[in-house]
């Protein structure tokens, strides 16, 4: 079965803040994964919605449907760390770390559940229990 892939590198906001976001839509079908994203109030929301249209445009280029299409996988990475100094008292300065994060989205397409068929064994009587015991 063919996955969807798409990566978003060196996205400017740290990886534990990009994480909570893209837990709320980890296992979640496209529609509702997206819907999910469009109201949420964080700032990593837009562009892990953009991500995540990527990959159903590359999805549906490998003629996968998209009413199937779950998030099968999205991982948050650290990126490079920019490090700069801020200065502080004494001629002393203090490192400042500013993080990336690399986002990585994988889309697959959900088997149906096939319904179990109800057995056509009719129940078993109280002398039938008795026997078996």
């Amino acid at each position: 079965m063919a996955d969807a892939h798409a990566q978003l590198n060196d996205y400017r906001q740290s990886p534990r803040k990009t994480r909570v976001v893209a837990n709320m839509v980890r296992g979640k079908k496209i529609s509702v994964a997206l819907e999910t994203l469009k109201f949420m109030p964080k700032r990593a929301s837009a562009p892990l919605q953009k991500l995540i249209a990527s990959a159903l445009s590359n999805a549906k280029n490998l003629n996968l449907k998209e009413e199937n299409l779950i998030v099968k996988e999205i991982r948050v990475d650290g990126g490079a760390i920019l490090y700069r100094r801020m200065p502080r008292s004494r001629g002393m300065s203090n490192p400042i770390r500013k993080r990336t994060s690399h986002v990585s989205v994988i889309l697959t397409e959900k088997e149906p559940k096939l319904k179990k068929s109800k057995s056509n064994k009719p129940a078993l009587s109280a002398d039938e229990l008795k026997a078996n015991s």
